[in-house]
């Protein structure tokens, strides 16, 4: 698949010497999802900012769209649509009336079918007439997607889209990007909620210092960074673990009233039958047997926290 947006050695160093980005580099690829995680401080709005003309790069390139951001600013720009965290939208405007500036303010002509059909998909038309002031925060968010899409860009960043939002509309949400991207608009997602991108993202970015970690397809980084856990409930607490049973790298939990078994998702079947027929070789008893896996927010704290 193409690459809708192509970020080649970015580096941004502010007044007095802090490194926000260290050689990113990066291809969004046409019609995905794209995830940018990080802590506060990583620099995932200096990237976004850079992207969108907001921000001055030291040095790198970023082509979007064919366009380069800095050479042919203009024409980049008509390509993206930018929803920041905060409402960033006069409250007193209609939402017709705001959406109609945003598309003129990027140079498109009048086109009040389009706009119908921006507010239809976020079902906004009945409210095309309402003060932004007079909308809950869901509304608003949505207001704000409406605004970005207004001029027909084929890049969206949305920062956060469901800070501040509660479950319910937060999956409502979710079910708007989807169909974006179902529309053929290209997505690229920041988000503080870990089980946000790990139910929409196609990949996952993870950036950390200003530098780019991981760039992985969803199901190949939980695959090759995730892992399981298999854990005995014994019937009686342990002090040690068996002697038979060293070899596994086994540990005691729960006051030595679980055997604790890791082990990556990648061959670990053979690993699990070979442990299995130990522990009925030692004659060990237990009560219960359950099995889980490392959610995508364990392995993003993992791949942070060896970057300190």
């Amino acid at each position: 698949m193409s690459a809708i947006l192509s970020i080649n050695e970015l580096c941004k160093t502010y007044a007095g010497g802090r490194e926000a980005l260290k050689n990113v580099s990066l291809e969004i690829r046409r019609g995905e999802i794209f995830a940018l995680l990080g802590p506060n401080g990583a620099g995932k709005t200096t990237l976004i900012g850079i992207v969108c003309g907001l921000v001055n790069p030291t040095s790198g390139r970023v082509i979007a769209d064919g366009h380069d951001v800095v050479r042919d600013f203009r024409a980049a720009r008509r390509a993206i649509g930018l929803v920041p965290q905060e409402l960033a939208t006069d409250v007193f405007e209609t939402v017709w009336a705001t959406l109609s500036f945003s598309r003129g303010l990027f140079g498109r002509p009048r086109d009040a079918a389009r706009l119908e059909q921006v507010l239809r998909s976020l079902s906004l038309w009945d409210r095309r007439h309402d003060k932004i002031a007079t909308l809950s925060g869901g509304m608003k968010r949505r207001v704000l997607i409406a605004k970005a899409l207004a001029h027909e860009p084929h890049i969206l960043f949305l920062d956060e889209p469901s800070a501040g939002v509660d479950v319910e509309l937060r999956r409502d949400m979710w079910k708007v990007v989807r169909g974006l991207r179902d529309s053929g608009v290209t997505i690229i997602l920041t988000t503080h909620y870990i089980e946000e991108a790990e139910e929409m993202a196609d990949r996952i970015g993870v950036i950390n210092h200003g530098e780019l970690i991981v760039a992985e397809e969803k199901a190949k980084l939980m695959r090759q960074l995730g892992g399981r856990q298999l854990t005995l409930h014994l019937p009686e607490p342990l002090s040690v673990v068996p002697a038979p049973l060293a070899r596994f790298g086994l540990e005691l939990e729960q006051g030595g009233a679980a055997l604790v078994y890791r082990y990556k998702k990648e061959g670990g079947q053979e690993q699990i039958a070979e442990l299995l027929r130990a522990i009925n070789d030692t004659g060990l008893p237990f009560r219960d047997l359950e099995t889980s896996e490392s959610s995508l927010e364990e392995i993003f704290v993992s791949l942070v926290s060896t970057r300190q």
